[in-house]
């Protein structure tokens, strides 16, 4: 049996891009780098509030990543999705989906740069 998540690994092209996106435009504070023994550049990012990390690997070896659109996404609770949005835009991203409303707040979407999505939540207070 498994006793805790540790860590969930997304592999990209553009390794010093992503992880500005990651630190910049989110706000993740990046904890550990190193190379794998097969090569691989790893970066792992801490979000507040969390236990687990998020490993951002490059790995160009093994060739360009690609994957299907809607296939996976990281999804980070944020005070005010308004107040996001606009730190985000000034940035040069803007969200890709929404707001829109739930029955328990309000959730969007924006890309990052590598095309994966990553869903913001604004839970009604």
């Amino acid at each position: 049996m498994v006793k805790k998540l540790l860590h969930t690994r997304y592999r990209v092209n553009d390794l010093a891009k992503t992880i500005s996106f990651y630190t910049q435009v989110l706000g993740l504070e990046e904890v550990r780098r190193h190379k794998s023994p097969r090569g691989s550049e790893l970066v792992f990012l801490k979000t507040p509030n969390s236990d687990e990390l998020i490993e951002i690997c490059s790995f160009p070896a093994s060739g360009p990543v690609t994957f299907c659109p809607d296939l996976t996404h990281l999804a980070f609770e944020v005070e005010s999705i308004a107040d996001f949005a606009k730190h985000s835009a000034a940035l040069g991203y803007p969200l890709s989906d929404g707001p829109t409303e739930s029955a328990s707040g309000t959730f969007a979407f924006i890309d990052a740069p590598e095309g994966y999505e990553v869903e913001l939540i604004e839970y009604r207070k």
